[in-house]
């Protein structure tokens, strides 16, 4: 770490993987379909405001958050980008993603008809995508006769501007997600059957980008492939990993057989062993599940297993293999692959996770290191910034 932060624990964010993920990404797609970068929860924890103009310069039409203060934090900073809110946003607060030219999710004629009223004393026309559930099962209009009338009756709002219809896949199997992109061709057809018509459908996020090709439409919402995270099984897909999480060994000790590490003991010592201490744990993101050996880190090349409970501030790891580790020596918590370090795909799996819980759990309280063109361009610390 050849740069000045004031704690040993920090992710290294390589902007160059993500301009060239995303680039990938819109190669794959072709010119006829748009994309939809997701960048919810601070950017998957990359930090959306450092990454949205690296997704903006190399391709996205749009950017894609979950709730509406996520869109004002972008909107503060890019004031004529199209930002889209895939979540729900109370009634109370609508008149703010009006205000703010921002695309809101609907999936309620009531929704609809506030946002009407709005822009009939507005200058500004809302935009609205309307969601429909093909059996996610979590928001959306249900797949039933009742909900494309009412559709219709959306569409018919003189104030609103619809400008696409969208779904999700829940992925339980390819023969479960072919009959849910059935269900979405159905709605689609009966609602356009009278004469509507949606400039966007989007059905794909990032596997099913990459999955099923016939199910882009002309509209797709890659989130995790944009920071390098694979789908499982494509390692066809060249995608460069954004992110590593780094620390610096801060204690080393010797523990004696049969005696215990960390909270309760629930990790002991089979034999004599060196343990080293590492200034980090769950309350900056790493999981405690990765306690007592299921985790491990790099040093010094080598791999190092977790033992005993990972802490909420610290963590320990079995240096006994490694007699040149020293204090202050970097370990990899979370790498590329190089020299045997844990991967998102590989944590993710580790934990029955998925890759994006394992990036956006990564706290604000871990410094970020910005890289571009092989040098540090920005350092952000949300504690002290």
């Amino acid at each position: 770490m050849n740069y000045e932060v004031l704690r040993d624990t920090v992710a290294e964010i390589n902007l160059d993987s993500i301009a060239h993920n995303v680039r990938i990404i819109k190669e794959m797609i072709g010119n006829d379909v748009s994309m939809m970068t997701v960048i919810k929860g601070d950017g998957y924890g990359h930090g959306a405001s450092t990454i949205a103009p690296i997704m903006i310069e190399n391709g996205a039409d749009y950017l894609a958050v979950a709730t509406l203060t996520e869109a004002l934090e972008l909107r503060k900073l890019y004031k004529d980008y199209k930002l889209f809110i895939l979540g729900y946003t109370p009634n109370e607060v609508l008149h703010y993603v009006v205000d703010n030219d921002i695309v809101q999710t609907i999936y309620s004629i009531e929704q609809a008809q506030i946002l009407d009223e709005l822009g009939k004393y507005s200058s500004k026309k809302p935009i609205v995508h309307i969601k429909y559930d093909t059996g996610l099962h979590r928001l959306g209009y249900e797949h039933k006769r009742e909900s494309i009338e009412e559709i219709r009756k959306i569409l018919e709002l003189k104030n609103i501007c619809v400008e696409g219809i969208f779904s999700h896949l829940a992925q339980a199997s390819t023969e479960d997600d072919k009959e849910q992109y059935e269900k979405f061709i159905q709605a689609i057809s009966e609602i356009e059957s009278k004469g509507y018509e949606f400039k966007y459908k989007h059905l794909c996020e990032s596997i099913a980008t990459i999955a099923y090709p016939e199910y882009r439409f002309n509209m797709v919402r890659p989130g995790t492939v944009i920071y390098g995270i694979k789908p499982y099984n494509k390692e066809n897909v060249f995608l460069k990993q954004a992110l590593i999480l780094k620390t610096r060994i801060c204690s080393i000790r010797n523990v004696r057989k049969g005696e215990g590490v960390g909270y309760r003991y629930a990790w002991k010592a089979d034999k004599d062993i060196v343990i080293g201490t590492l200034p980090f744990g769950f309350a900056d993101g790493y999981s405690r599940k990765f306690s007592g050996g299921l985790g491990y880190m790099i040093v010094n090349g080598k791999k190092a297993k977790v033992v005993g409970r990972v802490c909420m501030d610290q963590c320990m790891i079995d240096l006994t293999d490694i007699p040149n580790a020293k204090i202050g020596d970097e370990v990899i918590i979370f790498g590329d692959g190089k020299n045997g370090s844990i991967t998102i795909e590989q944590a993710s799996q580790l934990l029955d996770v998925t890759r994006g819980e394992i990036l956006s759990r990564i706290s604000r309280r871990t410094p970020r290191v910005y890289t571009k063109n092989g040098n540090i361009c920005k350092i952000v610390d949300h504690l002290i910034d």
